[in-house]
């Protein structure tokens, strides 16, 4: 077992369970259009669901990029642990747990969006930090010093992401979540696709 399969048999599992959570939600949700109790689900949760899987779908391709550099000991298990574990604590606060007690999603969402918001930011930043560990420890040996214009890009979507995120963290308008969150799901879908061709 090389130390990568290692590392991500604990990243994977947690992962798929974060992953788990966020569509439990969404099936939760799917399953109160038959109950009896009307519910008004609204965009804020099912868009906050969304973006919590398009972050969890980065961050997986994040690991698989830095395969190579990854070693099997303590501090990458539990920076693993700790940055996934965020991921998976955020990914239980997105839906009620009992759909029934929250008539209105909207409200739910105005009371768990900072907590969500926050851990992803959290889990972002812990992996950028590992990131900048791993190529500080682990220079690839073809490695260049200057970053293309595409690699820049990248960043800088990244930069404009994470500062959407920020401002998710401040706005209280129901409006202007939804415009940010469709805004902040559009770039990780635009920037997701155009990294293949990086």
């Amino acid at each position: 077992m090389s130390p990568f399969e290692l590392v991500f048999a604990v990243y994977g599992l947690l992962l798929g369970l974060s992953i788990a959570e966020v569509l439990g939600g969404f099936s939760r949700t799917l399953k109160l259009k038959r109950g009896a109790r009307p519910v008004r689900i609204g965009w804020l949760t099912p868009l906050l669901g969304i973006l919590v899987v398009l972050d969890l779908t980065t961050f997986w391709l994040i690991a698989w990029e830095a395969r190579d550099q990854i070693s099997a000991n303590y501090l990458t298990l539990f920076g693993v642990l700790a940055i996934v574990g965020t991921y998976y604590l955020a990914a239980t606060l997105i839906f009620p747990e009992d759909p029934t007690e929250w008539p209105d999603f909207d409200e739910w969402y105005d009371k768990q969006n900072r907590m969500v918001i926050g851990g992803l930011l959290a889990a972002n930043v812990g992996s950028w930090i590992g990131q900048i560990g791993l190529e500080i420890s682990k220079p690839t040996p073809d490695a260049e010093l200057a970053m293309s214009d595409a690699e820049m890009v990248v960043v800088w979507a990244g930069v404009v992401v994470f500062a959407l995120l920020v401002a998710l963290l401040k706005v209280k308008s129901r409006k202007w979540n939804v415009a940010l969150l469709v805004t902040v799901i559009a770039l990780l879908l635009v920037f997701g696709i155009a990294e293949e061709f990086v």
